[in-house]
C-alpha cells in the first residue's frame, strides 16, 4: 500500500506500469449486467501490452470461474478459469476446513455455489429435510423463496449459516438491484442468527489471486468501498477506485479512513494515465487547476477552479475528499459543499453534489 494519505500521493506513471498485476473486480469494473463498461476491454488490453498481469476477484457467486472466464473473453476480455477468483470458492474452502470431507451441504444461489462445495469434497443438498450441517449462501438470479425457506429451516434446525458476501446491491443497466447480502437478510432476520462471511473484504480472495498470479507490487480495481477498497486495506494492497458501479462522489466523499482509495478514476482506463498528487496549501487542498478548502461556516467545504484544462474531470473531487478527509481523519462523514464560480458550480451538479450555495 502507498505510504502517503489516501488519494494523496497519486501516480506519476500510468498504474500500468508501476503495478504488475491489477486484480479486477467484475460487476460494475469490467462489465454491469451482460455488456462489458465502455472502453473497458480495449483498456486492459492496453494494460496487458504494457506488461501489467490481470486477475479477476468477484463477490459474485452465481457463476464458476470457466463460466466467468467465458463471458470475459467473450467481451474482449481473454481470461481462463484459473485467473477467476469467487466468493463461492472461497465460502467453499472455509466450510471444507470447518466440516469433515463428504459433510452435507444445502447450496443456495447460482450453479457457482454447488459447483465450487462440489469441488471442495462436501456434498451438496438442496432441502433442510437432507441434514445439512451448513447452509453456503450465494448470489443467484433464480434464488426466490423455496431456497430461502430450506435455508431458513437449515439453520433453525442448527445447520452453519455462512454467506458469500454481504453485498446489498448489484449494479445493473436499470441501476442497484438487490444483492445477495439483501437476501442474506432474509434468512437472518427470521432464524436471528448472523452468517460467517467469506467473501470480500475478508482479505483470503485477494490473498489467492496474489498467490496465483505471484504478484509483487498489486494493484486492486473495484468499483465498491466496502469491499473492493476495504479488501485492498486489508490484503495490504493499493486500490483504485472506479466509478462505473454503484459508488458515487457523495458516498466517496463520505468514506470512512479504511473505505478510502489510493487512486481515483471515471473507470478502469485510469490504469493507462497518470493520476495528479494533491497538495497542502495551508488550509486548502489543491488539485490541478483546482483548490477546497474550509469555508467560514463550520465544516463547510468551498470548492473553485482556474482557467484551463481539466485533466480527467476529477481533480476538483479529488481535492475535495482530501480536504474534507483531511477534517475526518477517524471517521466518515457526510461533507457541505459550495462552489465559488459556475465552473465549480457544474462541476458538483454534474458529480451528483448539489451545491449548498455559489459563492463570486
Amino acid at each position: 500500500m502507498t505510504a502517503s494519505a489516501p488519494l494523496v500521493a497519486g501516480s506519476s506513471a500510468p498504474p500500468s506500469e508501476v503495478y504488475d498485476v491489477a486484480l479486477l473486480d467484475l460487476d460494475g469494473v469490467v462489465y454491469v449486467g451482460p455488456d462489458a463498461v465502455s472502453g473497458v476491454p480495449e483498456a486492459l488490453a492496453a494494460a496487458r501490452r504494457a506488461g501489467m498481469r490481470l486477475g479477476f476477484v468477484t463477490n459474485n457467486a452465481a457463476r464458476t470461474p470457466d463460466d466467468v472466464a467465458e463471458h470475459l473473453t467473450a467481451l474482449g476480455v481473454p481470461a481462463a478459469g484459473d485467473d477467476v477468483i469467487t466468493s463461492s470458492q472461497a465460502a467453499a474452502t472455509v466450510v471444507a476446513q470447518l466440516l469433515r470431507p463428504g459433510a452435507r451441504v444445502l447450496a443456495v444461489g447460482g450453479t457457482g455455489v454447488a459447483s465450487a462445495l462440489t469441488a471442495a469434497g462436501l456434498v451438496v443438498v438442496d432441502r433442510a429435510e437432507d441434514d445439512p450441517t451448513a447452509v453456503v449462501q450465494g448470489y443467484g438470479r433464480e434464488v426466490g423463496w423455496l431456497q430461502l425457506a430450506e435455508a431458513v429451516v437449515a439453520v433453525r434446525n442448527g445447520a452453519r449459516h455462512v454467506a458469500t458476501n454481504l453485498d446489498a446491491t448489484i449494479p445493473s443497466p436499470r441501476g442497484a438491484l438487490p444483492g445477495n447480502g439483501a437476501m442474506v437478510g432474509v434468512v437472518s432476520a427470521i432464524t436471528g442468527q448472523q452468517p460467517l462471511v467469506t467473501g470480500k473484504p475478508d482479505p483470503a480472495m485477494h490473498a489467492e489471486c496474489v498467490r496465483r498470479t505471484a504478484a509483487r507490487r498489486p494493484l486492486v480495481v473495484g468499483d465498491r468501498l466496502d469491499t473492493d477498497i476495504e479488501g485492498a486495506r486489508r490484503a495490504g494492497a493499493a486500490s483504485l477506485l472506479v466509478l462505473t458501479g454503484v459508488t458515487d462522489p457523495r458516498t466517496l466523499l463520505a468514506a470512512r479512513p479504511d473505505h478510502r482509495p489510493d487512486l481515483l478514476s471515471a473507470d478502469a482506463g485510469g490504469l493507462l494515465t497518470s493520476h495528479p498528487r494533491v497538495a497542502s496549501d495551508g488550509p486548502n487542498r489543491r488539485c490541478g487547476l483546482w483548490t477546497a478548502g474550509p469555508a467560514e461556516a463550520e465544516d463547510v467545504l468551498v470548492l473553485e477552479a482556474d482557467a484551463g484544462d481539466e485533466g480527467d474531470g476529477l481533480d476538483g473531487l479529488r481535492a475535495l475528499c482530501v480536504a474534507h478527509w483531511a477534517r475526518h481523519p477517524d471517521d466518515g462523514a457526510p461533507a457541505r459543499v459550495v462552489a465559488r464560480g459556475e465552473r465549480a458550480a457544474a462541476a458538483l451538479h454534474r458529480w451528483g453534489l448539489v451545491p449548498d450555495g455559489t459563492r463570486g
